[in-house]
Formats: structure tokens, sequence, C-alpha cells
């Protein structure tokens, strides 16, 4: 029986997703809590697993989460395009309050059928789940047998979940990945197995302090 161990991982905190804002395609930098975060991300995959690959959508706040790991496990990150945030083209960078205000039935339709939503000069849900299931199918013919990590972003976890799991993209709202977080999906012969969800183990130590 083959089977590839996927670590579908969210990118460590940045100070949009503090204040809630739209981050989509735009460049936004780690904060310094996201990159302690990236940091034990790091060393608790080095510790647990033992991947061949590191993955990365090529913007920076992954990037930067995913060199963390990449140090940890002696390995090359591999910028995708296929883990690339959606794009929210006008909205990006309002805050949840602002989007309601300038854009009130495209934010009820989002919060309520974000399948129904294309963002004005930007794509669809559907975009994202075209790329990630192309994304999918290609790191399991590559990796037979093998753990890979794959960095991206909260849209693009909560959409790879609902592919993973054989879900519409009706169930978006369904799963909240934390940054930083680690959900340990199983491909194999026999099917797809969800082993773990949103694993924040390893910032405990950070969450104290």
């Amino acid at each position: 029986m083959h089977m590839t161990t996927v670590l579908l991982v969210r990118h460590g905190q940045t100070a949009w997703n503090r204040e809630q804002r739209f981050r989509g395609q735009v460049e936004v930098p780690l904060d310094e809590t996201g990159l302690l975060q990236a940091a034990a991300l790091g060393e608790r995959i080095a510790a647990t697993w033992r991947p061949v690959a590191i993955y990365a959508s090529p913007l920076q706040r992954t990037l930067q989460t995913a060199a963390s790991v990449a140090q940890a496990c002696k390995l090359d990150v591999i910028p995708h395009a296929g883990l690339l945030d959606i794009n929210f083209g006008a909205c990006t960078g309002l805050s949840e309050a602002e989007f309601a205000t300038r854009y009130p039935q495209l934010a009820t339709a989002w919060y309520t059928r974000p399948h129904t939503v294309h963002f004005p000069q930007g794509e669809s849900l559907a975009d994202v789940a075209r790329r990630v299931a192309s994304l999918l199918d290609e790191v399991i013919t590559q990796h037979p047998d093998h753990t890979v990590v794959l960095v991206t972003h909260l849209v693009v976890c909560r959409v790879l979940l609902c592919h993973f799991l054989g879900l519409d993209i009706s169930h978006f709202w369904e799963f909240e990945p934390a940054p930083a977080s680690i959900s340990t999906l199983e491909i194999s012969t026999h099917g797809h197995l969800l082993r773990t969800l949103n694993d924040t183990a390893h910032l405990h130590a950070l969450m104290v302090r």
C-alpha cells in the first residue's frame, strides 16, 4: 500500500491577521509572534516527522514560515503557485467592518454562501479549488510513501480540507486552522484519512509567556 502524508500548515501570525484584514495575495510579513510560531513549528515537524519536501506559497509570510521548517529539517523550500492565497481583488486590505460597509450584499453572501462569491477584480473559491486539486495530485504523484509539508494560507487550508474530505466548498466556514497549525492528511490506495486537524501543541509554550 502506498501512502503519502501531507502536513498542511497555515503560516504564522501577521499584523493583518490580528486586525482581521483581507490579506489575499498582498505581501504581509510575519510579526514578532509569527516568527516565534514559525520557529516552534519547525522544531515540532523536525522532531516528529521526516519530510522529504517543503512546498510553500510564494508570498513572504508563507516563505518565512516555511524557511523555519526547512532550516530545522535541513531541506530547501519549493515555492509553488498552487498554494497562493485567494485574490481578494478590490477587497484586499479591507477590515471585516470596512468590507461589510462597502460591499454589504457581497459580505452577506461571503459569510453565508461563500461558494457563490467572486470578489470584484479577484477570484472565487472555485478558482482556489482548481489549483489546490492540481497541486494535491502533483504532490501524491511525486512523493509516494513520503511525508510532504505544504505551507499556505487560511483560505487555501479551508478549501483543501473540503477537497480532501470530498465536501463541497459551501462547507468552507466549517474549518478554522490557527496560525502555524498542522493538519495531518494521509492519502493511500485505501482512501483519505484526516489524522489530525488544527494541531497547535507546539505553540502552547508561546501562549503562556
